[in-house]
């Protein structure tokens, strides 16, 4: 069975003595190999972007560059790093993996449920993603969000496929990490419930503070949401698949968005 949903009425009693320091410390290391460095990085880009002269709503933040002026090695060095990327989700199925079935359930990852939970992600990723582009174009009209430019990847046979699997990273790692993970190990430290849901949702939206403001707001709302939706039904699965969606369609239609309204998602010359 999946991880049980969080309530505040849930008894869950924290973890005594040095296992919680171990914990907390066990959190960092996991953070600062992951998404909390993302999130440091993240603030220092936001920095620099606003003590430039360019507004913000006139800057560029380009997702998925290219790597390599050759085709092989720019090919070797994405997948690279995509690969190393999911380094730290399989450090944290290591640390919560159980010897009971299933195994991965402190993580609510299990896969007893495919199809509902495949349309459970699909309908999230509607939920999510179409607000997504007003509270995009609504940061870019206020001066508080850059332009971001998605995948301006050279064309290539596997340019489709490795954006593809960016996305895919991008799901497995914020939802299995800020998610699952560290629910579970807030939990052990015998947090409540909608302190776990916001702490986590702020991480969310630091990690993406590199591209303005209204990228903050909005991956803040949808952290609280999925982080609501998680302590509820304990299951993360939906979250993973509804994010890759979303992540591919921006990552893969981003070159007709730009070309069918330059106005709106365009690079500025």
């Amino acid at each position: 069975m999946p991880a049980p949903p969080l309530s505040d009425s849930t008894n869950f009693d924290p973890v005594d003595g040095p296992s919680q320091r171990r914990i907390r410390g066990e959190i960092v290391l996991v953070l600062g190999l992951s998404l909390g460095a993302s999130a440091v990085y993240s603030i220092v880009s936001l920095a620099d972007s606003l003590t430039r002269p360019t507004p913000l709503s006139q800057q560029v933040q380009s997702l998925n560059n290219s790597l390599n002026t050759r085709a092989i090695f720019d090919f070797i060095y994405q997948f690279l790093a995509i690969f190393f990327d999911l380094v730290p989700v399989a450090l944290v199925c290591f640390l919560l993996w159980q010897t009971a079935r299933p195994h991965l359930a402190r993580l609510g990852l299990a896969f007893d449920r495919p199809g509902r939970d495949s349309l459970l992600g699909l309908g999230l990723a509607l939920l999510i993603g179409i607000p997504g582009i007003f509270v995009y174009l609504g940061g870019k009209a206020l001066g508080i969000g850059v332009t971001v430019s998605a995948s301006p990847l050279d064309t290539y046979w596997w340019t489709i496929p490795i954006l593809v699997l960016s996305a895919l990273r991008a799901g497995l790692q914020e939802e299995l990490i800020v998610i699952g993970y560290l629910f579970a190990r807030l939990r052990d430290l015998g947090w409540k419930t909608w302190p776990i849901i916001l702490s986590a949702a702020l991480l969310r939206g630091t990690y993406h503070l590199y591209q303005g403001f209204g990228a903050f707001v909005g991956n803040f709302a949808m952290g609280a949401l999925f982080g609501w939706l998680y302590t509820r039904y304990g299951r993360v699965l939906p979250l993973v698949i509804a994010h890759f969606v979303i992540d591919t369609a921006i990552f893969v239609g981003y070159p007709w968005a730009a070309s069918a309204f330059p106005g709106l998602f365009g690079v500025a010359q």
